[in-house]
């Protein structure tokens, strides 16, 4: 991982709602041949005690199924808005350009979870992702019990016991004054989500970097 400090984001709260808003996460691992295999999942983020889990529901018999069954070490990425900085929105305009983005890294151990542990994943998954509405028609015990009954044996539901989180906010923290708040002014003439998305963030952050007297 991209690791300088001051692209660090040290607050536990935001990295927390980060995962939050940008739940759809890249899964990877290897299998017992060291060969790479990944998906993209939404993932679900819970703390229980002094420990974290992120949970979710693959496909049976896939590559990274085998795999996550062969080899239980998972990484699992949160990305969230990015964008390309130019350099020439600096002070000193001879300089390299760059890109800012935020993401979050959960390293951890999977183990799949069968019966009763499997339906109470689905439920609570499904009330968290249709903003905990019980009426919801698509909530897990709203569905059609045969239907899902034949779809439970197609996937197969997991936990992933977090290890360690890591994170990149790359917000340009290292530039002179003068080139932050050019950058953020650049970033919204451009006019797009991501742009606006990442001045957004760096507005936010602009008071702490450059306190005023």
């Amino acid at each position: 991982m991209y690791d300088l400090p001051y692209h660090k984001e040290n607050n536990a709260e935001i990295i927390k709602d980060f995962i939050a808003k940008h739940p759809f996460a890249f899964l990877s691992g290897v299998n017992d041949t060291n060969q790479p295999v990944a998906t993209q999942v939404p993932l679900f983020f819970e703390e229980r005690g002094a420990k974290t889990y992120l949970s979710g529901h693959i496909m049976r018999n896939t590559d990274h199924h085998k795999a996550f069954m062969q080899n239980d070490q998972v990484l699992a990425v949160f990305s969230g808005n990015h964008t390309y900085v130019s350099g020439t929105w600096y002070s000193n305009p001879h300089t390299p350009s760059t890109w800012n983005y935020m993401s979050v890294h959960a390293r951890g151990s999977i183990h799949f979870l069968g019966g009763a542990a499997l339906q109470n994943m689905l439920r609570k998954i499904s009330l968290h992702f249709e903003n905990n509405n019980p009426d919801s028609p698509t909530a897990y015990d709203n569905l059609d019990p045969e239907k899902m009954e034949s779809i439970m044996k197609a996937i197969v539901a997991f936990e992933i016991e977090v290890t360690a989180l890591d994170n990149v906010f790359k917000l340009s923290q290292d530039r002179d004054e003068q080139s932050y708040h050019n950058i953020i002014k650049k970033l919204r003439e451009r006019g797009d989500a991501d742009s606006d998305a990442i001045a957004d963030e760096m507005e936010q952050r602009a008071d702490l970097l450059f306190p005023k007297n």
